[in-house]
């Protein structure tokens, strides 16, 4: 049988990763919990038996497992009770670094059946780290000239920890030349800037220490001192001035070592000791830079590895100094770019071995993958073998289950390699590859089984009848009468649909016949099921669906809605004489039974009084006119229109359209004159005059024959006994028509006429022969004759 997975390995791999990204998405909504950082080891998490509200004992016995990214072993679950313990001390610092909130992902594994659990762990911050500056002395080198008010930046204490216990205040040692003032970074750090109070005096003092103190917000607070020594020097009044004040660069995480990022540049407009600019790395945002600038020329070079999983960007802070003392600042900002240099990594969590043959769905393995790259990169597809019943099955996030496709055959095959291989998406592709080795256990049982699940047919309608349109088939892997098949037709549950007098099926070889000629308009398409079943004890059937498709044909012509065609007098549209060119006079309004092309009308005209006065819009029927009318046009025009479809070959229907010219619609309108009505029409109209002369002579002759047939009965009756058929005297009634024997008919007979009541036309209701020389009795007998006679005709034609 056809699956999903003898799709191409490419398709297969598409369908896995969309089916992950939904259920990542769709994911279940986690039980959170949370702790304080640095607890020791064995402290009480949770209960998570309770929490889930799962039975007591209920996770040890179905085999609960704790699982964590990286296979660390962080926390411990006591299956019996339901307890999760702390296994060892967790450094919020170390496991999340400035991440905030600092939550751990763990998942609970359930088996019998299997069944996932997300369980979030959040660690909050404690005050277990003090400020530390990133040096223990800093030196500012501070022109004696420089302005009461001017600002002097500091390097920042780093702290790992976070939020309020972070550097939350910079002191300054009291002096009379300095104060020291704490800003706020976009992220939230906070840094130090120098003020000066008072003017400098390199004469005086020419050499200041001062103690700057960084203070986090924990309680108790912690801090972190540095020195800060000031070199008042001689006036430089100048400071170098960077090109761009941000720098932004890109580089991959695999570049070499030694590699150019950027080069900065800084101008100093003095000249000498104090116009000669060096280049620094100020401080870099707290982490250790992999990065080393040279002085003279600003170039900033790679002098470590870098590695994106760690690190992802950095904001490097350059200074620039001059002889003099005074500086600029930059800053550089690093994107690290991805790599695919991490290949996926999978983990066999739970492994069922060996596999009953015939059971259904069955659990063989429980696998979880996972890729610490990003993007394309990270993203991960799982495949097996195309040509082995199992399937991947994504359940839960990163989480796979392989399961059997459907019922194993052990005689097929009883030993199965599967080689699970997850490939992420970067370039090139990383692949990892672990194989599996299923062993099936017996079970003797076969059924038929379809070469396919569904079959669709395609039959042209009117059809000849039992007209082979398919053929379904089956195979038994078991051998003798366990392996002869016979097919049937599996009985429908549509009341509508009566399959028996439609389709029949060769019960030997699985063809499928039409038993009559189908049609589109009426059955467009129809679906049922077919068995296969073998000979065997007890017997073993499998069925497969069938779905009948009817294909049009162009089998109906258009039909003309507006106007229409079948009064008996000709439609009129009226049109004004000051009517504009383009003016709409009417529209043609037609539909055919068929579809698609087959339904596509076309309008033309075919013929019309004037030509040029009237024109045709193909597409939608519109008849308007093409120029300004004069009053040389006729008032009367008679257009005749074809209505075509698109079929092969096309059919089509006619439309005859009048139009009668006024000087406005106030106008009384005048039907046309007799002279002036369509000569087809006439014709018609002759036709249907000559079809009713016809039967009404095939009457007469009819009736006459019966009359001489009853005449003749009478006399004879007559000659049998006296005063048999005598015939009473009297007068005919005034209103009878004499019909001579110089005609067709060899004798002389008269008809009454009955002219139909209340109609106000010339239609005969029938017409009632009066024989002469006749007994009552006999007379009566041939009337109603005629009247059933009559009655056929009068049902059929209509006289006018």
């Amino acid at each position: 049988m056809e699956t999903a997975l003898a799709k191409s390995p490419e398709k297969r791999q598409v369908i896995f990763l969309t089916i992950l990204l939904l259920l990542w998405e769709a994911g279940s909504e986690a039980i959170r919990y949370s702790m304080p950082e640095e607890m020791e080891p064995g402290y009480l998490v949770a209960n998570l038996e309770k929490d889930l509200g799962l039975k007591v004992g209920e996770l040890a016995k179905r085999g609960a497992q704790i699982h964590y990214k990286g296979n660390k072993e962080l926390l411990q679950l006591d299956a019996e009770t339901g307890n999760l313990f702390l296994k060892e001390k967790l450094d919020r610092e170390e496991l999340c670094g400035a991440t905030e909130p600092c939550v751990l992902h763990f998942q609970l594994i359930l088996e019998n059946p299997v069944q996932f659990f997300q369980t979030d762990l959040q660690l909050t911050d404690i005050n277990d780290h003090s400020p530390e500056f990133p040096h223990r002395e800093m030196l500012l080198k501070i022109p004696e000239n420089v302005q009461p008010g001017s600002v002097f930046p500091l390097k920042e204490a780093q702290d790992p920890d976070i939020g309020s216990n972070a550097v939350q205040n910079y002191t300054v040692s009291p002096n009379l030349h300095f104060h020291v003032v704490t800003h706020s970074r976009a992220d939230g750090r906070k840094y130090p800037e120098l003020v000066l109070d008072r003017a400098l005096d390199r004469e005086e003092q020419p050499e200041l220490t001062l103690t700057l103190t960084a203070v986090d917000g924990g309680s108790p607070p912690k801090s972190g001192t540095t020195t800060v020594r000031i070199e008042v020097v001689d006036i430089n009044d100048n400071a170098p001035q960077f090109v761009q004040s941000l720098y932004e660069v890109q580089i991959s995480e695999n570049s070499p070592l030694g590699v150019l990022v950027v080069a900065v540049s800084a101008r100093d407009l003095d000249v000498g000791p104090h116009g000669s600019v060096a280049y620094s790395l100020f401080q870099g945002g707290g982490a250790s830079l992999p990065f080393v600038i040279d002085e003279v020329t600003g170039e900033i070079r790679l002098r470590e590895e870098l590695d994106f999983e760690v690190t992802s960007q950095y904001n490097i802070e350059i200074a620039a100094a001059d002889g003099g003392g005074l500086s600029g600042k930059c800053t550089v900002a690093v994107q690290v770019l991805d790599v695919n240099d991490n290949a996926p990594e999978l983990t066999i969590r739970k492994l069922t071995i060996p596999i009953p043959e015939n059971s259904p769905e069955t659990v063989v393995a429980v696998f979880s993958v996972s890729d610490p790259d990003s993007g394309d990169n990270g993203r991960m597809v799982c495949s097996i073998q195309n040509d082995l019943p199992f399937l991947l099955k994504p359940t839960f996030k990163n989480y796979y289950t392989l399961v059997t496709e459907g019922p194993l055959d052990r005689e097929n095959r009883a030993e199965y390699n599967i080689t699970i291989t997850v490939s992420d998406m970067g370039t090139p592709r990383l692949t990892t590859q672990h194989t599996i080795t299923v062993q099936v256990s017996d079970v003797n049982d076969n059924a038929p089984a379809f070469t396919q699940s569904s079959y669709t047919l395609f039959v042209q309608e009117n059809n000849s009848p039992a007209l082979h349109i398919g053929t379904i088939s089956a195979t038994d892997s078991d051998s003798g009468s366990n392996a002869h098949i016979t097919y049937s037709l599996m009985p429908t549950h549509d009341p509508q649909l009566t399959l028996p007098s439609l389709i029949s099926i060769n019960a030997n070889n699985g063809q499928l016949f039409a038993l009559r000629a189908l049609d589109y308009e009426t059955l467009q398409t129809f679906e049922f099921h077919v068995g296969a079943t073998d000979q065997g004890s007890p017997a073993l059937s499998s069925q497969a669906l069938v779905r009948v498709q009817v294909l049009d044909a162009n089998d109906n012509a258009p039909f003309v809605l507006y106007p229409l065609q079948n009064a008996s007098a000709p439609f009129t549209e009226l049109l004004p004489r000051a009517a504009e060119p383009g003016y709409l006079v009417t529209k043609v309004v037609a539909v055919d039974r068929d579809s698609g092309q087959n339904a596509w009308l076309s309008f033309q005209l075919l013929k019309a009084t004037e030509p040029g006065l009237f024109s045709v819009w193909a597409h939608n029927g519109e008849v308007r006119t093409s120029r300004l009318l004069s009053e040389r046009d006729a008032p009367k025009h008679r257009l005749l229109l074809l209505v075509k479809d698109n079929g092969d070959p096309p059919r089509s229907a006619s439309v005859t359209l009048h139009v009668l010219l006024v000087d406005g619609f106030s106008q009384p309108y005048l039907p046309l004159p007799e002279v002036a009505r369509d000569p087809e029409h006439n014709k018609d109209s002759l036709t249907l005059y000559l079809v009713i002369a016809l039967a009404s002579v095939s009457s007469l002759f009819l009736l006459s024959v019966l009359l001489f047939v009853g005449v003749r009965l009478c006399r004879r009756a007559r000659a049998g006994s006296l005063g048999g058929c005598s015939v009473p005297e009297g007068h005919f009634p005034g209103h009878l028509m004499d019909i001579s024997g110089s005609g067709t008919l060899s004798q002389s007979y008269q008809y009454e006429v009955y002219l139909k009541g209340g109609t106000g036309t010339n239609e005969f209701k029938f017409l009632k022969p009066l024989f002469p020389n006749l007994q009552s009795q006999a007379a009566a007998e041939e009337r109603e004759n005629a009247e059933r006679e009559n009655a056929v005709v009068r049902n059929s034609f209509g006289f006018y």
